[in-house]
């Protein structure tokens, strides 16, 4: 498995849903686990981001077929980035 951070944008429409129905993040998180895919932490943020999101995937491909996923229903846009902890970049550059 392999860490990635997953960066999201609400739409209009993804605003309007969580104003409406703030536990849809969770529900959200429920589907993106049985993806396979376990989310770690979630945040909100403020700035150009609302959420930030450590994810524990398989590969970048189950990470591809969520984020077109989530993606093509309107309310999100996504911005994923592979991700290795200090310690491993530490031993990968020796």
């Amino acid at each position: 498995m392999a860490i990635y951070i997953a960066l999201s944008k609400l739409t209009d429409e993804g605003r309007k849903t969580l104003k409406n129905r703030p536990e849809r993040i969770k529900e959200v998180n429920k589907e993106i686990e049985a993806m396979g895919i376990k989310v770690l932490e979630q945040y909100a943020a403020l700035g150009p981001y609302d959420f930030i999101t450590l994810l524990d995937a398989a590969n970048n491909e189950a990470v591809l077929k969520m984020s077109v996923d989530l993606g093509s229903r309107g309310t999100v846009q996504l911005m994923t980035l592979p991700a290795i902890t200090a310690d491993d970049f530490i031993k990968a550059l020796k």
